[in-house]
């Protein structure tokens, strides 16, 4: 089994977290989502997981929430309440919806969360509008809020880096496994910062800077966000591989059928056993046989050592600005539970 970075509390007390957190942010989400158009409302809708198609309410909904919780720990680790921070909560999971919704598009995804993804069930033309929409909706919320610019522009700066994580990921898969033009693992880094990181560091410090924290607090709390978008992504690569799937609800070995260039088996080609691995991975090998070989060159081992550097990396970001210690206890909780991700 996969040995992940120790969880600083329970997985409990992370649920407590983020379902306090939820509480506090779903009334005004579901403000923002009926300001818009009803049709596009009713995908936005589906996409939360709160009704099915027609609008039929869903017996449960789905996603932990877990940049609006950011958000809210970041206005509290700053030592303001965290209603403050209810607007940027709000606009990134907008923003994480709308890119969700794009990237399903993108991918040829037909399922998310165990129900067929908008597009699927709405079409690609109403799946990009209602991405547009809630596009929109985050932006007019955040510059409605007090720090309405500042806050703008910290999203728009996380969006930018979005954007280039995703045409990054898109390109790696037209690049080849081996020779100069392979993906190298510190290009890997980089687009799982964008991509990942980003929008999970735009909101830690969103709340910071709608609770009134000083620049170096929201500096601090963004960089341990975007380091713990590289670790989230590199244990969803270890997943996505040795993962056991009752607990992930991916298949054995989901990522090497289809391919993808995950960082396991890009730190495994910086081995003496390249020339093998390239060879299995680019004929129709059975993926158990790619697993091991992965294994075997040290992939798996890589992966965990990376994941550990940025959990260190997100403790020492936290460690160089005061926080409030309540909250920041909770902030490292969440942030365990989302690295070691065994719900």
């Amino acid at each position: 089994m996969t040995t992940f970075p120790p969880v600083v509390q329970a997985p409990a007390d992370a649920r407590r977290v983020l379902d306090r957190c939820r509480s506090l942010v779903r009334p005004a989400l579901r403000e923002a989502v009926e300001r818009t158009h009803p049709w596009v409302g009713e995908m936005a809708a589906y996409s939360f997981g709160w009704c099915e198609v027609g609008g039929a309410p869903a017996a449960a909904s789905g996603g932990k929430g877990v940049r609006q919780a950011l958000a809210v720990l970041g206005a509290e680790a700053a030592g303001a309440p965290g209603r403050v921070a209810v607007p940027g909560a709000v606009a990134v999971e907008l923003v994480h919806a709308f890119s969700l919704l794009h990237d399903d598009i993108m991918d040829g995804d037909t399922c998310r969360r165990g129900r067929p993804t908008v597009w699927k069930a709405y079409g690609t033309g109403p799946a990009v509008l209602a991405g547009d929409a809630l596009f929109a909706l985050a932006v007019e919320t955040l510059a409605m809020a007090p720090a309405g610019p500042r806050a703008v522009r910290l999203l728009s700066v996380a969006l930018q880096d979005l954007v280039r994580g995703q045409a990054d990921d898109l390109l790696f898969a037209t690049r080849p496994w081996t020779g100069p033009e392979r993906v190298r693992p510190d290009e890997y880094r980089t687009m799982a910062e964008h991509k990942t990181g980003a929008l999970l560091g735009c909101a830690a410090a969103l709340g910071a800077l709608l609770g009134g924290a000083p620049p170096a607090t929201v500096t601090a709390l963004d960089r341990a966000g975007r380091h713990l978008g590289v670790a989230f992504q590199v244990v969803d690569d270890l997943l996505g591989i040795w993962g056991d799937p009752d607990v992930t609800g991916k298949p054995v070995h989901g990522d090497l059928r289809e391919r993808k260039k995950t960082f396991p088996v890009l730190a495994a080609l910086d081995s003496p056993a390249a020339g093998r691995l390239s060879a299995l991975l680019e004929s129709a090998a059975d993926t158990g046989e790619v697993a091991s070989l992965v294994e075997e060159a040290g992939g798996r081992a890589a992966g965990l050592a990376e994941a550990r550097r940025h959990v260190a990396a997100v403790e020492a970001a936290l460690a160089d600005v005061p926080l409030e210690a309540g909250a920041a206890g909770e902030l490292r909780s969440l942030l365990g539970f989302l690295v070691r991700r065994d719900l």
